[in-house]
C-alpha cells in the first residue's frame, strides 16, 4: 500500500473561519495540502472546497469523517484522479523581444494549447489550462527564453460518477418522515423533570 494523490471535495455553508478550521485538521496531522480551491457551488449559499493531498486512502477516509464533524460542513467526499475531471490554469510571463525573435509563437501556442492574454513591449503573458503535466511541459519550453514569472492555480474538479450534491440535498430535504414515532417518555412529566 502506498500514498497516492486524492482530491477531497467538501460542501460547506459560507461561514467565516471555516477554512481555518479545515486547514487545522491537516496541519495537526502534518499533512501537506498540495492544492486548495474554494468557490461557490451549484447550490446557492453552499460553497465547495477542492483539496488535493498525497496520502494513504485509509487516512484520507478518516480525514473526510473528521472534516464532516465541523459545524458548517455539509458533506466531504474523496476521489482518485481517475474518478474526476480536473484542470488547473497556468500563466507564464516571458520577454516579448526574445519570444518574438527566437520562437515560432504560432507553433508554440498550438502545440501546448496556449493563448496570449497580454502582449506588451517588455513582456508577453501566455495562459494554459490543463492537467499538471501539460502546464509543466510549457515551463520547460519557455525556461531557455527567460521565463520571468510563472503561477499555477489550484485544482478545480468535478466528480465523474456524481449526480451532484444538489440532487442529494434535495432528496434529503424532501424525504418523507418515517412512520414510526418515538414517544418521549418524559413528555407528560414536566413537574417531575423540571423542579429543583
Amino acid at each position: 500500500m502506498q500514498k497516492q494523490e486524492f482530491t477531497i471535495t467538501v460542501y460547506t455553508e459560507n461561514q467565516v473561519g471555516l477554512l481555518n478550521r479545515i486547514a487545522i485538521i491537516f496541519s495537526r496531522r502534518k499533512i501537506n495540502i498540495e492544492s486548495l480551491n474554494t468557490s461557490p457551488s451549484e447550490i446557492d449559499g453552499v460553497h465547495r472546497f477542492t483539496i488535493v493531498i498525497d496520502e494513504f486512502e485509509e487516512l484520507v477516509r478518516k480525514l473526510c469523517r473528521q472534516i464532516e464533524k465541523q459545524v458548517g460542513v455539509l458533506k466531504a467526499y474523496y476521489n482518485t484522479n481517475d474518478e474526476i475531471v480536473w484542470q488547473e490554469l497556468a500563466l507564464y510571463k516571458v520577454p516579448t523581444d526574445v519570444i518574438a525573435e527566437q520562437v515560432k509563437v504560432e507553433r508554440l501556442l498550438s502545440q501546448h494549447g496556449a493563448k496570449a492574454v497580454v502582449i506588451r513591449k517588455d513582456y508577453t503573458v501566455f495562459e494554459v489550462s490543463g492537467q499538471r503535466a501539460e502546464t509543466d511541459a510549457l515551463i520547460k519550453v519557455l525556461e531557455p527564453y527567460g521565463l520571468i514569472e510563472f503561477v499555477r492555480s489550484a485544482r478545480v474538479a468535478i466528480i465523474k460518477e456524481s449526480e451532484g450534491f444538489h440532487k442529494k440535498l434535495t432528496e434529503f430535504e424532501y424525504r418523507e418522515p418515517s412512520e414510526a414515532v418515538d414517544e418521549n417518555e418524559y413528555l407528560d412529566k414536566n413537574e417531575e423533570v423540571f423542579t429543583m
